[in-house]
């Protein structure tokens, strides 16, 4: 891509910065509390990943407890089911999203429909008009479906439920919503009583989607590169690489080269290149999906640190062990805890402990113990709190 001007040299330590004050890390609690805070939560990040394994808190839990304190789950149910400014469905994986930003996932939802979604090709109309039907008699989870004749998986994590695999693709095409979650229990509705309309949004046009994905990156991630705009996303680098030129050539955004970076390009908008101070005593026990962590290699570029997610890993060969969980001490990851929550007997297990970066030096290692032991503390709390 050509450049304007040459790239203005950044540390890693100053990237590491913005990034934790774009990611809202650099407050103890920045977005205040209750479903209010749930909602201003996700529209700043632009989305909460949700994931199955409950080792620990499920992750979306987890991701907003990081940056609200006073985090209780069911915030996450008023702020989705009652208030519905938050709904579910699919950005680089199942993620909460901003009700907001509807229409901006509506042209993915109206290709599902024309096309089918390659996951639930099996799908027979039959069923999505039981289904269909179904839901048209008020909000419906699989566990009300007893009539069905099960079939085989396709693949490992798929239902034999022919009645959920409808559901699925039903939620893929935008005709119906997930209106609650108990658990991992989902409740499905008609995407259009669920939000009080008489029709879906209009959708956002293409132009507007590629500016969707760089301001939500601008705006959660400080500094940004193709990669970390468009993550798991390869079609959309094209034309958000012109639109970050055009922004470069009006002066909204300034090349930045990261240390380190060699090749890989960055860019920022000029206002976050100010100084940000993060307190050096601030603790952060982070999920293995936090957006921080999630995009590996660039978190290794900026903090240093390689993360291993190991659930998947025969136990002989795990370093960090089975859920390793990053922590952020100030700007640094000084350790992985691999934790289990034992909520029979209420407490909180120490798997392994492992230090990592700055972590690793003995000098100043007894009072990053203690911070962290604080921390934990209070993390025990909010995983045994109902």
């Amino acid at each position: 891509m050509p450049r304007t001007s040459k790239p203005l040299p950044l540390s890693t330590t100053q990237a590491r910065q913005i990034w934790l004050h774009a990611q809202r890390l650099t407050d103890r609690a920045p977005f205040g509390e209750g479903a209010e805070a749930v909602s201003a939560a996700v529209a700043h990040l632009g989305y909460v990943q949700i994931d199955t394994i409950n080792v620990i808190e499920r992750c979306h839990h987890h991701i907003l407890f990081s940056r609200i304190p006073s985090y209780r789950r069911a915030d996450l149910r008023h702020a989705q089911s009652v208030d519905k400014t938050v709904f579910e469905y699919w950005t680089h994986a199942l993620s909460y999203v901003p009700a907001n930003d509807f229409r901006f996932f509506l042209p993915a939802m109206r290709e599902h429909r024309r096309e089918g979604h390659k996951w639930f090709a099996a799908v027979k109309p039959a069923d999505t008009r039981k289904v269909m039907r179904l839901l048209r008699g008020g909000p419906l989870t699989i566990r009300d479906i007893d009539d069905d004749v099960l079939v085989e998986k396709e693949h490992l994590w798929q239902s034999r439920k022919p009645s959920k695999r409808a559901l699925q693709l039903a939620f893929y095409t935008g005709a119906v919503t997930i209106s609650a979650r108990q658990g991992m229990l989902k409740t499905y509705e008609l995407t259009t009583r669920h939000f009080g309309w008489d029709r879906l949004p209009k959708p956002a046009p293409a132009s507007e989607i590629r500016a969707y994905l760089l301001d939500r990156a601008l705006r959660s991630q400080g500094v940004v590169s193709l990669d970390s705009v468009c993550h798991l996303d390869a079609p959309s680098k094209k034309p958000v690489a012109r639109l970050i030129a055009s922004r470069v050539r009006r002066g909204e955004l300034v090349p930045v080269a990261i240390e380190g970076a060699g090749k890989q390009e960055h860019w920022a908008s000029p206002a976050v290149l100010e100084p940000h101070e993060v307190s050096p005593d601030l603790v952060h026990i982070l999920s293995p999906f936090d957006p921080l962590i999630i995009q590996r290699k660039r978190t290794n570029l900026i903090f240093g640190y390689n993360h291993l997610f190991e659930a998947y890993v025969p136990k002989a060969k795990r370093k960090l062990g089975y859920f390793a969980l990053p922590v952020l001490v100030g700007d640094e990851i000084v350790a992985a805890l691999d934790l289990k929550t034992d909520r029979q007997n209420k407490k909180l297990l120490m798997q392994k402990w492992t230090w990592v970066g700055q972590g690793r030096k003995t000098a100043g290692r007894k009072e990053l113990k203690r911070l962290i032991e604080e921390e934990l503390d209070r993390f025990e709390r909010f995983q045994l709190a109902e």
